[in-house]
């Protein structure tokens, strides 16, 4: 604790930190010297130990999200962090040297959605990477500190703590609250990146049977090695879940985006089974929904956005107590320019598993 509370101190005095940042939509996102935010009222400044690489970072630096992107340019991008908080602004509870981390939905607790319980869908919400600059940076200004940041049990790491920012913390809304997954009960997993084989693992955890569908073959192995206890390839993959089930699987989460995986997973639920939409679309594609099928067999369909920062310690304790193990999925340990270049890669490749930036 000793050397971390130095180090602190010594990046704390300097006025500059190293970031990762991308001057246009699409353009080239490169490591620069930048001023070193300041902790707002309410919030805090985290220096970061970890932060992920993931597929809304990318949609992000495309200019895909206009209804969330309210930023100007130059941006930084990141929002799956963890670290250690180095400053405090005015009213802050949380105390110096807590090692935290937060959901990348930061709910203001005073909207219409905030008092009904909905804070994934706060009105006014904030998110690193997306409406304030992110964690792909030494240090980080998160505000509303303590209605969103969590601390870390000890023996929760930085780097699974930084997974649960997005994907986990997503996959666990999608499959257990949204989803309502029960043990016993068939999950069926579509699209097997980052956020589909956190949603493979989360099933696994709960006690249900998990078929995964992909049309990586490469991303299939690795979500049996997670705990899936079947793999499917994306073609012909109704026909596998139901053969699979014997009458579909009764909660399907759809983690790509991808429009046919969208049709997919309609027509691989039981009858009033659920189906989950957690992925981001792609592009302009545009999935055809079943509303016949959704009618004549009471399926349930929700949408599933990030999760509230009060239930993450409900995840944390399935860390804590080695039920979820988010290092078990983390694929790249990399530098900050090289996870400046993943992001960049994701126009061409998808790789299955999490890339982590832990080398700030």
């Amino acid at each position: 604790m000793a050397l971390r509370m130095v180090r602190s101190a010594t990046h704390h005095a300097s006025k500059t930190m190293r970031a990762g940042v991308y001057h246009e939509f699409g353009g080239p996102i490169a490591v620069e010297d930048v001023p070193r935010p300041i902790a707002p009222p309410g919030g805090v400044v985290l220096e970061v130990r970890a932060t992920g690489v993931c597929r809304s970072d990318w949609h992000g630096w495309k200019g895909h999200d206009g209804d969330v992107i309210a930023h100007g340019l130059p941006f930084t991008p990141g929002h799956e962090v963890s670290g250690v908080i180095v400053e405090r602004g005015a009213g802050v509870e949380l105390p110096i040297g807590a090692r935290c981390a937060a959901p990348f939905i930061l709910s203001c607790g005073c909207c219409r959605e905030c008092d009904r319980g909905r804070a994934t869908i706060c009105e006014r919400q904030q998110q690193p990477g997306f409406t304030q600059p992110g964690s792909f940076a030494q240090y980080v200004a998160l505000p509303r500190a303590d209605r969103n940041l969590r601390v870390l049990p000890d023996n929760v790491s930085f780097e699974s703590a930084a997974a649960l920012g997005c994907r986990f913390t997503t996959a666990f809304r999608a499959v257990v609250q949204q989803g309502r997954l029960q043990a016993g009960e068939t999950l069926a997993v579509f699209g097997c990146g980052g956020l589909g084989l956190s949603a493979v693992m989360i099933g696994a955890a709960t006690g249900a049977r998990v078929v995964a569908v992909d049309p990586s073959r490469a991303a299939r192995e690795r979500a049996l090695e997670l705990g899936a206890s079947l793999a499917v390839d994306s073609d012909g993959c109704r026909e596998g879940v139901w053969a699979a089930t014997g009458f579909g699987a009764d909660v399907c989460v759809e983690c790509s985006g991808a429009a046919r995986a969208v049709e997919d997973a309609c027509y691989s639920a039981r009858r009033g089974g659920r189906v989950v939409q957690a992925g981001l679309p792609l592009g302009e594609e545009r999935p055809e929904v079943p509303m016949a099928r959704v009618a004549g067999w009471e399926l349930e369909i929700f949408g599933s956005h990030g999760l509230a920062s009060h239930d993450l310690p409900a995840i944390l304790d399935l860390v804590a107590t080695g039920r979820l193990q988010p290092d078990a999925s983390i694929e790249r340990r990399v530098t900050l320019q090289e996870g400046c270049d993943a992001i960049v890669a994701m126009d061409s490749e998808s790789k299955p598993g999490i890339t982590m930036i832990d080398k700030l």
